[in-house]
């Protein structure tokens, strides 16, 4: 529907994620222009409205990640300006976005996500509920940013401490057991199910955009009955918090038993990105995944 459109490619903005936002944009613009699509980038750090103004963007492609973009301040925004946009709309970005409300609304649509108790200003000095080791991360941060995993009682003060510095609203929950899967999820249809293999048995920061990870499984070499309960999670995750066009669902386990970690909105889509992975497998390349995405747009606002 859009493909005929003038496409306004988000990207940048000023979050912690940036520079990943900036590497996902401009892989999405290229992709576009292979296409024919009249795309042109515009970086939300600066006055992003006139620009969409000046270059008579149709329809914008979300291509940021983090506060300010991810969280649904930008599509209110866009909403604002009778501006179609990829990905799902402000309900399900803001929601998505902040753990502690994800994993409450998971919890109550009965799916599994790992217990865990919600601090706020006044609370970080609590007993927390639940033997060690656990993970502590700032409520509202993306890609694993100020997350620890905490497996002694010395290091818990240090990591509430972390977590505080991006958010005064932080979650610490069990830490499960296992391997990292996640499985993209395009227009309502759930793709393959990768397993992430890493060195320190956590998938952070450094490993998703620096060094990647020692091995991705596509398809994870997991049984046919626990790689159809991983699809229907992650599709039931996604409708759980209605999410639209793209998104990825995280989970942990150990090839049989999963928990949800968190729902992304807006995958990246660098060279060691996972959604793309995800497509990939299923038969979309890199272009056809952001033609796929374009076509959403607007779903999220309906």
């Amino acid at each position: 529907m859009y493909s005929k459109s003038r496409v306004g490619v988000l990207l940048g903005g000023t979050s912690a994620e940036r520079e990943v936002s900036l590497t996902t944009g401009n892989a999405i613009l290229e992709a576009l222009l292979s296409k024919g699509v009249d795309a042109v980038a515009i970086d939300t750090a600066g006055d992003w409205r006139a620009a969409i103004l000046k270059e008579k963007v149709q329809v914008a492609f979300i291509a940021l990640h983090g506060r300010g973009g991810e969280d649904g301040t930008i599509q209110g925004a866009l909403e604002m300006m009778e501006i179609p946009y990829t990905g799902s709309g402000v309900m399900a970005s803001a929601i998505a976005m902040d753990k502690i409300q994800t994993k409450r609304i998971l919890m109550a649509c009965g799916l599994d996500t790992p217990p865990f108790v919600a601090l706020g200003p006044g609370q970080y000095d609590e007993d927390i509920p639940f033997a060690l080791p656990v993970v502590v991360k700032p409520s509202r941060e993306g890609s694993t940013i100020g997350i620890t995993v905490v497996r002694d009682q010395s290091e818990l003060a240090g990591a509430i401490e972390t977590a505080v510095r991006r958010d005064p609203y932080i979650l610490v929950e069990t830490f499960v057991d296992g391997d990292d899967y996640t499985v993209g999820v395009l227009n309502n249809e759930p793709l393959a199910v990768i397993q992430i293999v890493t060195k320190t048995g956590f998938y952070d920061y450094h490993t998703k955009y620096v060094t990647g990870a020692e091995d991705y499984r596509v398809p994870a070499p997991i049984s046919d009955e626990a790689t159809g309960r991983l699809r229907t999670g992650a599709l039931d995750a996604y409708l759980a918090v209605r999410c639209a066009g793209a998104a990825r669902v995280d989970f942990r386990g150990d090839g049989e038993g999963f928990s949800v970690i968190e729902i992304n909105t807006i995958p990246g889509m660098t060279a060691t990105s996972l959604l793309p992975m995800s497509a990939n497998a299923m038969g979309f390349d890199f272009s056809s995944l952001a033609m796929e995405m374009l076509k959403s747009a607007g779903e999220g606002s309906r």
